[in-house]
């Protein structure tokens, strides 16, 4: 189940990111700064809702069963894209791993991207290495289109030198699957 973030979930992502499996990928491991979600990144979710009509944006997604937070998922539009390419992204605990959870609710985003919200293409990018999420991409039809620099900001993680990736899939194809 997906949900907005309200200002009352910022421990949730702080707990979320201060797993260092989770950040493996994306800060080496460190932790994100409590003071950084609370004043940085929980209100740009939230404006998110507004900015793009509150159909696009990043989610909150809890387990359906246990009604347990299990991570986010996002749609939404680049920092300064259109607002018909969208990118997708997730990231989920690490005891959700496995699951299936990233294929199911990226299908989902994808099928209602394409079908309700007017998305024409989306866009998923992760670094080179990181085979889980190359692999749920995969699943999900998206295709390789480019490989991309490493960040200056991430030349230190594991794997770096081998630098990121871009999957893209349209709307035509994926009406195809």
């Amino acid at each position: 189940m997906l949900r907005r973030f309200t200002a009352d979930d910022a421990e949730l992502l702080i707990e979320l990111d201060s797993d260092p499996a989770v950040m493996r990928y994306l800060t080496g491991g460190e932790a994100t700064a409590p003071e950084t979600v609370r004043e940085r990144h929980l209100p740009f979710i939230i404006a998110g809702y507004e900015r793009w009509g509150g159909d696009l944006g990043l989610f909150a997604a809890h387990e359906r069963d246990s009604g347990g937070f299990i991570g986010w998922f996002c749609l939404r539009p680049g920092p300064d894209g259109p607002r018909d390419e969208a990118e997708l992204g997730y990231r989920l605990r690490r005891a959700a791993w496995g699951n299936g959870y990233a294929t199911e609710v990226s299908q989902a985003l994808l099928h209602k991207g394409f079908t309700a919200l007017g998305v024409r293409m989306v866009w998923a990018e992760t670094m080179a290495v990181n085979r889980g999420s190359r692999k749920v991409v995969e699943k999900l039809g998206m295709r390789l289109v480019e490989t991309l620099p490493t960040p200056p900001d991430m030349e230190r993680l594991e794997g770096a030198e081998h630098g990121g990736v871009r999957y893209e899939i349209t709307m035509e194809q994926g009406e195809q699957r």
